[in-house]
């Protein structure tokens, strides 16, 4: 095999496996964006994400105001169990200054959770679990890099959990506080060329007045191991917050184990309009363990079968022996020649 089929066959190789396992060798964040991988981190994988950004708001109909601060996005995530099964916090806290610019000037200071939430996601489908058909050709850039038909077949996890909100909290509805229900589903697609498509459908604060729907579109391409571009459209709609926002940004892989990413965030209305940049990191604790195959076999079971065959060996050998009448013949003349 030339260098060059060998180096393909390494990286096709590489590809391959982070596409079609739960676990990767290098880290699976679900930064830059706000998406959800359908995908976990792997077992025994302690997972922290987090965002520090700035925010600046500005409304002009009606009762105009400007507002602008700090806040951070956080995400742990673990593996807990199976592969298919993650556990994770997530959260938004938020600090601004909410400025009115009405004939009576106003400022109100800000600060406190916008969402923060505790649930489980579970992988329900996996397309390219056992996928041993789909392995690289070693002959062929076009055949590893054109459309697939089975492409179109996302992965498929769910997520249910809860959101917590504090009593008069400046980002919620009024009345709003305690636990609520969460649920989502995520779907994945990972197409040729280092392109991927994740979807999110997730309905909020379930059984509150401030009940509301939200999707989430990313898609996502690798120019190569290190380097990934996004974009990305989040659709928000309930009786007390209504808008589309739109990200776009980048994240670098700096080690297996750490990302570094930044993002712009915007919309197109001006009730109010926002406008944000943030810079993220993710960084796991990798514990993970591939699962032992047990074939049945104890290891005293398999030292009492190797002993077995030795000393099977060494019989058949010694009969082998006594079957030669040469040797046979040389072994009487010695014992002849003793007596």
């Amino acid at each position: 095999m030339t260098p060059v089929k060998s180096t393909l066959f390494v990286l096709l190789s590489l590809i391959t496996t982070q596409g079609f396992s739960q676990y990767t060798d290098v880290i699976n964040s679900n930064r830059p964006g706000v998406s959800r991988s359908a995908f976990s981190v792997g077992t025994n994988v302690a997972q922290l994400e987090v965002g520090p950004y700035m925010i600046k708001e500005k409304r002009t109909p009606a009762i105009p105001y400007e507002v602008s601060g700090l806040g951070v996005d956080f995400a742990a995530r673990y593996g807990l169990i199976w592969e298919e099964l993650e556990l994770n916090i997530e959260g938004t806290f938020q600090n601004d200054k909410k400025t009115y610019s009405s004939n009576l000037s106003a400022e109100d200071k800000r600060a406190n959770f916008k969402f923060l939430s505790i649930g489980a996601k579970y992988l329900v489908y996996d397309p390219y679990k056992n996928s041993e058909n789909d392995k690289p050709n070693l002959y062929s850039w076009k055949a590893n890099h054109s459309f697939k038909w089975s492409e179109l077949i996302p992965a498929i996890s769910v997520y249910a959990g809860a959101n917590f909100d504090t009593k008069d909290n400046p980002y919620t509805a009024s009345g709003i506080e305690g636990f609520s229900p969460k649920i989502m589903i995520a779907t994945q697609n990972n197409f040729a060329g280092g392109w991927v498509f994740v979807m999110n459908l997730i309905k909020d604060r379930i059984g509150t007045d401030q009940s509301d729907f939200q999707y989430i579109l990313t898609l996502t391409h690798s120019f190569n191991p290190k380097w990934v571009i996004f974009g990305e459209t989040q659709g928000i709609k309930s009786d007390f917050y209504a808008d589309n926002l739109f990200r776009f940004g980048g994240a670098y892989l700096w080690g297996k184990d750490f990302q570094l990413d930044t993002a712009l965030t915007f919309n197109t209305k001006d009730t109010p309009s926002i406008f944000g940049v943030n810079f993220g990191m993710s960084y796991r604790l990798d514990f993970h363990k591939d699962k032992e195959i047990d074939n049945g076999t104890s290891a005293q079971d398999e030292r009492e079968r190797r002993l077995n065959r030795n000393n099977g060996k060494k019989k058949k050998k010694k009969k082998n022996d006594t079957d030669n009448p040469i040797k046979k013949q040389k072994r009487d003349d010695t014992d002849f020649g003793s007596n």
